[in-house]
């Protein structure tokens, strides 16, 4: 299955242990991960900023990520709008790239996943118990 994740899985999944990380760990050996060119941007950004992540350890994370599709910078609008307008570069991207899923904990682009037929758009949470057999959980 492909599986795009937003930035706030990514930084989720690398800076705390817990339920995106072992989503991410699903998607690296059961799935395919996609990422965009915007996500990349972000995670940079958030892991330094926020976090105060080493450059080297934030460099480490963008290798790992580059080595699964990164989508480019969409040219195109997503074919719905989403409330906050710079989550639509994600939902684009994530379109543009065949994702079957968008795994977001944004609200914002929870709230058009009824209005999005290229995709569907779930919570992290969603996401491992729909791929997870029952005996797992």
């Amino acid at each position: 299955m492909r599986v795009f994740l937003d930035t706030n899985v990514v930084i989720s999944a690398f800076a705390t242990r817990g339920l995106s990380a072992d989503v991410m760990r699903l998607l690296l050996t059961e799935h395919e991960l996609l990422t965009s060119e915007t996500v990349l941007i972000e995670t940079r950004r958030v892991l330094e900023e926020k976090f105060g992540t080493p450059a080297a350890k934030a460099d480490a994370v963008e290798r790992l990520l580059r080595r699964h599709h990164v989508e480019p910078i969409p040219d195109a609008d997503p074919p719905v709008k989403v409330r906050d307008h710079d989550d639509e570069p994600i939902l684009a991207a994530a379109i543009s790239a065949g994702a079957h899923i968008l795994v977001t904990g944004d609200s914002d682009l929870l709230s058009v996943a009824d209005r999005v037929e290229a995709l569907r758009i779930m919570t992290p949470r969603a996401f491992w118990e729909t791929v997870r057999p029952r005996a797992d959980r």
